[in-house]
């Protein structure tokens, strides 16, 4: 099991303390958005609640961990609540277990509709209700108007708690009738000691801390798919001379994510500056500003429509060749 990271301790006692019914936890990924969702709405659900959050041990918080507490909702994209072990409604489960659809990587309007419902129940445990939105900007714009009109008129035992990596993408009405709260970053130290203490071996902590642009979570789960900080260093120079195997194995959403890191690294190179993801003895000599916010401009397109059903294979090579046509542009 994941330790709870350090850096949240301070954010949660913090929010804990505070009043309001709708928090929106906004931030670059990695910094613990959910984990922070999650002990806020255990916190409020506690039947023994503490400066700290839940206790832990009472039936609420026993509901809460087996995914079974019945005053919470959770809405999220069905692909992620099968990964994080969240139960789908039922007929969500049927409708996939019988091939009738694949789960959904959006938040559906089904599923906001159920907890307009859940809202105008009354509370089982007397603690009041908690409706938890993870990733808040996998809802699409039938999905947040049906939101709206809950957060306009909450019942009075009714909090919510969306937590975002891309809050700009928000209705502004939703976001204004939050409370917002940005995550704050964690110290290396703290992101290096909480890696090694899950499992990272410290050789590859720092490279991978890196990799992940100092966050945390990401780097952790770099890991965990089996990225090796040797792979991530070769990259830049791989794909520099059109090398697809470089990419082999990444989803093409790693892939593209992996070439934006590099793009920016190049582009701050040729300004100047530091890069931030690699180390600069990686990276190839720096193309010139026209190509590279080109090739820019052309990851952030292909990034808008990379969960689409393409042919992972052939965008993969489409990938590589328009990185070796950037890098190696000097005109």
């Amino acid at each position: 099991m994941t330790a709870r990271p350090p850096w949240l301790a301070a954010q949660s006692r913090q929010l804990l303390a505070q009043r309001g019914h709708a928090w929106l936890l906004q931030g670059a990924s990695g910094l613990g958005q959910y984990t922070l969702a999650v002990e806020l709405a255990r916190g409020w659900l506690c039947d023994q609640p503490t400066p700290e959050g839940a206790c832990g041990s009472c039936a609420s918080c026993h509901a809460f961990d087996v995914h079974a507490h019945t005053d919470l909702c959770v809405l999220m994209p069905e692909t992620i609540m099968i990964e994080l072990g969240w139960p789908l409604p039922e007929k969500a489960q049927a409708d996939i277990d019988d091939k009738k659809r694949k789960p959904s990587k959006e938040i559906r309007v089904e599923a906001m509709r159920d907890a307009v419902e859940f809202a105008q129940r009354t509370s089982g445990r007397g603690r009041g209700k908690v409706v938890l939105v993870y990733p808040a900007e996998r809802m699409n714009h039938v999905t947040a108007n049906t939101l709206l009109k809950t957060l306009e008129e909450p019942a009075g035992d009714l909090r919510f708690v969306l937590a975002s990596e891309a809050a700009h993408q928000l209705l502004p009405t939703i976001r204004s009738r939050c409370l917002t709260h940005t995550m704050a970053w964690p110290s290396e130290a703290e992101a290096l000691a909480w890696l090694e203490q899950e499992g990272v071996k410290p050789v590859d902590a720092s490279a991978l801390l890196r990799a992940a642009g100092g966050r945390p979570e990401d780097a952790l789960a770099y890991a965990n798919a089996g990225g090796d900080p040797k792979i991530w260093s070769l990259l830049p120079k791989a794909v520099a001379r059109g090398d697809s195997a470089a990419l082999a194995n990444w989803a093409p959403a790693q892939a593209v994510d992996a070439l934006q890191k590099l793009c920016h690294d190049l582009l701050a190179v040729k300004a100047g500056a530091a890069p931030r993801f690699f180390q600069a003895t990686d990276l190839p000599p720096p193309a010139s500003f026209a190509s590279l916010s080109s090739w820019s401009r052309e990851l952030a397109r292909t990034a808008r429509t990379v969960e689409h059903p393409f042919n992972a294979g052939l965008m993969l090579e489409a990938l590589v060749s328009q990185a070796r046509s950037a890098l190696n542009s000097r005109s």
